[in-house]
């Protein structure tokens, strides 16, 4: 990738090295390039968005095109309402080039350490140790896949992957798959499947989620989401009730009741809503049939909360990832215990000033729109 460094830089010497060429990096390189600060982009893979090119094909965002660009440059119109994996992917690749971003690309970053003048040592494959006047870490929200370690999970020789690795319904035509998972990428996985002709194809539900509308008469549900994010937990919670149950039917008979706790307070726990792209009808009609949570395997078979066993042909598990920041950062003291940055944005830890984090938050109100957000505070943080 052609580079090329930023206009009346200051710290030449020592730039601000932005871990991760997903948006998160792109956007605060961005920002601190606006700024007249030189920032370096370091990424493992050999182009910008790896996480993106990896997702499911038929993935769109599920903000608004309007509500999701980076600074500095909006998402072409053409790319329609709900963009596209793929036009994400080229909207990151343009959004590079337009910037004019310094990238280096196949370099991973083991470790960061502070220096005796306040600086900081980045230290990179190949015995690279790069000295920086500050860090920002955006390594990404999905950077480690997280497999549960059931009980015999060790010796299950069916089929089992992580969501991640999953691509299309292709594969599973005419077969029986079990879905683990009902966050959106459990539940759009699912309708894609049964959308594209598995015979059968069960969600394997422990929670009930919040299922909200992607848009009523118009309106997204980000823009709800923006409107309520500085709002009493409490009073978000009694609105969102009587919004549910207009908006979306009572699946309690398909096995997928109502929450018993509040929309805003599960947020608040980390558990978005799921945002509706086929999910109620295809529970309604039952082409996706919720089930009880995975307990286990055993002979061959899928042991579920309720005593059930199945044998499906293919199992997908949508758990989650891993923020995978111990190694990097875990040292420093940076990290709550769950892994996750104890700041982020423009706030640091009293221990580490100078090192940053972005998109390790999973916002009702749109990961890109605070991404941007954070790049702008981000940049006039070091930049001040």
């Amino acid at each position: 990738m052609v580079t090329t460094p930023a206009p009346a830089a200051r710290n030449q010497d020592r730039p601000v090295y932005v871990i991760g060429g997903g948006p998160g990096g792109l956007a605060a390189a961005a920002a601190l390039r606006e700024r007249g600060v030189r920032a370096v982009i370091l990424e493992k893979s050999e182009h910008v968005g790896a996480s993106w090119r990896l997702h499911y094909d038929r993935l769109h965002l599920h903000t608004t095109r309007k509500l999701s660009g980076l600074p500095g440059l909006a998402i072409p119109r053409r790319f329609g309402r709900w963009v596209s994996r793929d036009d994400v992917v080229r909207y990151l690749e343009q959004y590079a080039d337009f910037h004019h971003l310094e990238i280096v690309t196949g370099v991973t970053v083991s470790r960061v350490e502070r220096t005796d003048d306040d600086g900081w040592l980045v230290h990179a494959s190949g015995g690279r140790e790069l000295a920086a006047s500050a860090v920002v870490v955006a390594t990404g929200y999905n950077h480690t896949p997280r497999l549960p370690d059931w009980p015999g999970r060790s010796s299950y020789t069916g089929e089992l992957l992580h969501a991640g690795d999953y691509r299309n319904a292709e594969p599973y035509a005419g077969r029986d798959v079990l879905v683990v998972g009902v966050g959106n990428t459990g539940a759009e996985i699912a309708v894609d499947l049964a959308e594209g002709g598995a015979s059968r194809v069960r969600l394997a539900v422990r929670t009930a989620p919040h299922i909200v509308r992607r848009s009523t008469a118009g309106w997204p549900a980000q823009r709800t989401g923006i409107l309520c994010r500085r709002l009493p937990v409490a009073l978000v919670d009694r609105l969102a009730r009587p919004m549910a149950k207009l908006s979306v039917p009572d699946l309690t008979e398909q096995g997928l009741p109502r929450p018993t706790t509040g929309l805003y307070s599960r947020v608040r726990e980390g558990a978005i809503p799921v945002q509706d792209v086929g999910l109620i009808d295809a529970v309604r009609t039952g082409q996706v049939e919720p089930v009880a949570a995975v307990e286990s395997f055993e002979d061959g078979k899928v042991v579920l909360a309720d005593g059930t066993h199945i044998a499906p042909d293919a199992v997908i598990a949508a758990t989650g990832y891993r923020r995978a920041l111990e190694d990097l950062v875990g040292h420093l003291g940076v990290l709550d215990d769950r892994g996750r940055p104890a700041t982020h944005g423009r706030r640091t830890a009293p221990a580490a000033p100078g090192l940053y984090f972005t998109g390790y938050t999973n916002p009702i109100s749109g990961m890109f729109r605070e991404l941007a957000l954070d790049a702008r505070k981000i940049a006039k943080a070091i930049a001040g």
